[in-house]
């Protein structure tokens, strides 16, 4: 018998729904001190990259000396989270 245009590929979907939870039971979450690091980490590194990109198009000769200041603390930071 023909199927719709969603045939197998629907069937396939609901079939790897049912198993995704099976095989999530299995792992441990990640401490909250260590989601805690993470989140810290990814936060100064989109400050960073923020910081750089005002980096690029700033006229002001005092902004532009903050954000370099800026940049190597958010620097600073990022090396005391590849020190650990």
């Amino acid at each position: 018998m023909a199927r719709g245009w969603e045939g197998k590929p629907a069937e396939e979907r609901v079939s790897a729904a049912a198993t995704a939870p099976r095989r999530a039971i299995g792992r441990k979450a990640p401490a909250p001190e260590v989601l805690e690091a993470i989140r810290k980490k990814e936060t100064i590194a989109l400050s960073r990259i923020r910081v750089v990109r005002e980096l690029e198009s700033v006229r002001n000769p005092r902004y532009r000396d903050q954000l370099t200041k800026a940049l190597k603390d958010l620097d600073a930071q990022l090396l005391t989270f590849a020190a650990h």
